[in-house]
């Protein structure tokens, strides 16, 4: 069952003057009425209908939609004291909000301290200031240190979401942006690839030439590489990829094929498939071929069949075997002395993979 609920509450973009050149949600909002305290009650009073009384350890609710902080404080004020009764009733657990790096100062953070949030996410994006000016994002990488700093000297949560394949971005930068957040040590992260939607500039660059959008390939290994830069610090990666309901066109429309719905399986599963090859490694066992010292392909002489069984917990098991089953075609390809089954040890921690060997088949 599930331990934890988020009740999402989706703000207006008006908060924000900037034109990053990957949003189109100020064109959005321009079509849509303002949210009222009474509307963010009636959100929370329907969730709260179907998630009381289920045993959840941690009913949240969030901010989502825009930069939380830049509305007027007035209306933030309005939203959160709607919100921290159902906290002082104790019908909920947790408040939490998005904003933008530059929209951090004492006085904002008087005020959520005011109505007891409990978690600040900053939308970083990029820790490289070239990245940032060419998407248009208004604020260099000093800013985001500085709203981190003052978040967590003040002892809220914090959270840096991070886009992977902005303007001049790559790999280094990527590595980069990894690295320098597990300097500032969130609690939280998410890792988006950018998705090209329509009514964007990106979508206008993309038409010119000006800007290639990363291929899913391109994307999972960038992505792969941060994850595990972020995870082996400790920091809960919240989310990995878009949600069908995060890209808000009017059209309905996406731009470019960057947008997968199961981008976390890909790259976990991508994840799962080089902790089982080098767990293969460690027992001398070796795909049919492999490059040599000088490059060439080589056959593993070693013809003797294997009965393989490859263990994982339940919560990681698709994980295991893939998206679509993607990891259990590759060992049957790559390893076609191995009979392998694929089985359920709940023992195993989430995301750790587990290899016995019984011998050779007669």
């Amino acid at each position: 069952m599930k331990k934890h609920a988020i009740i999402p509450i989706f703000i207006p973009h008006r908060g924000c003057p900037n034109d990053c050149v990957f949003c189109n949600q100020k064109k959005i909002t321009a079509h849509s009425r303002e949210i009222t305290a009474e509307d963010v009650e009636t959100t929370v009073e329907t969730w709260l209908s179907t998630l009381e009384g289920r045993g959840l350890d941690t009913i949240e609710t969030a901010f989502f939609g825009g930069s939380f902080t830049g509305i007027p404080i007035e209306e933030q004020s309005a939203y959160l004291r709607t919100v921290k009764k159902y906290k002082d009733a104790g019908r909920i657990d947790k408040i939490h909000l998005s904003t933008r790096p530059d929209y951090i100062d004492d006085q904002i953070l008087d005020n959520l301290e005011k109505f007891d949030v409990d978690t600040i996410e900053l939308g970083v994006q990029s820790f490289d200031d070239r990245v940032l000016t060419l998407s248009g994002r208004g604020h260099d990488s000093s800013c985001v240190y500085r709203a981190a700093k003052l978040i967590k000297d003040r002892g809220f949560e914090l959270g840096i979401q991070l886009m992977i394949g902005l303007p001049g971005d790559s790999r280094q930068t990527c590595r980069y942006s990894a690295e320098e957040t597990v300097k500032i040590g969130p609690s939280v992260a998410r890792l988006y690839p950018t998705v090209v939607i329509r009514d964007t500039e990106l979508y206008n660059l993309c038409l010119r030439g000006d800007y290639v959008p990363l291929t899913e390939e391109e994307a999972v290994k960038r992505t792969k590489e941060m994850y595990k830069i972020l995870t082996d610090a400790g920091i809960n990666i919240i989310r990995v990829g878009l949600k069908s309901s995060d890209i808000i066109c009017e059209n309905g429309e996406i731009g470019s094929g960057t947008f997968h719905p199961a981008f976390r399986q890909l790259v976990e599963g991508e994840l799962a498939k080089e902790q089982l090859i080098a767990l293969l490694e460690a027992m001398d066992i070796h795909p049919a071929q492999r490059p040599d010292a000088a490059g060439y392909m080589q056959r593993d002489s070693r013809n003797r069949p294997l009965k393989a069984d490859f263990f994982s917990n339940r919560k990681s098991f698709s994980n295991m075997v893939g998206h679509q089953k993607k990891n259990k075609k590759f060992f049957l390809e790559m390893y076609p002395r191995l009979n392998i089954l694929y089985k359920v040890n709940d023992n195993l921690p989430d995301n750790q993979f587990e290899i016995k060997i019984k011998g050779e088949e007669q």
